[in-house]
């Protein structure tokens, strides 16, 4: 079982969870950075193209694991553009709906291709 633990923090910045404990015996998946590059390695230009197809990579991740975005438990998102984080939140939010992961937002200078202008990571945890 995923219990949410907030001490509201996250309610004065955004939607997310402070922290998430995971009880039991769990199946975990966990992800490697995911670009917004597709399987024959076509990179959108924008924040918008290369977040929707990292989110619908993630997807396609939990999917192929029978998981669901309610079974994320933490979410590290790496963007290389500060100013892209409004548009990237937009996308974000619609992929997440009511999930409220624990999460981590940082902006770095590089990716390791060039042109990746955000990679996602998540950690899922399933009973």
């Amino acid at each position: 079982m995923h219990i949410p633990h907030n001490i509201g923090i996250a309610s004065q910045i955004g939607k997310y969870t402070d922290a998430q404990e995971v009880s039991g015996h769990a199946r975990w998946l966990f992800t490697s950075g995911t670009p917004g590059l597709d399987e024959d390695g076509n990179l959108p230009d924008d924040i918008i193209g290369q977040a929707d197809l990292a989110w619908r990579n993630i997807v396609h991740m939990l999917e192929s694991s029978k998981m669901t975005m309610a079974d994320i438990v933490k979410v590290t998102h790496y963007l290389t553009r500060e100013s892209d984080i409004a548009e990237y939140v937009k996308v974000r939010s619609h992929y997440l709906g009511d999930a409220r992961p624990a999460s981590m937002l940082m902006i770095t200078p590089a990716l390791v291709k060039p042109g990746f202008l955000l990679e996602i990571e998540i950690i899922a945890a399933q009973y």
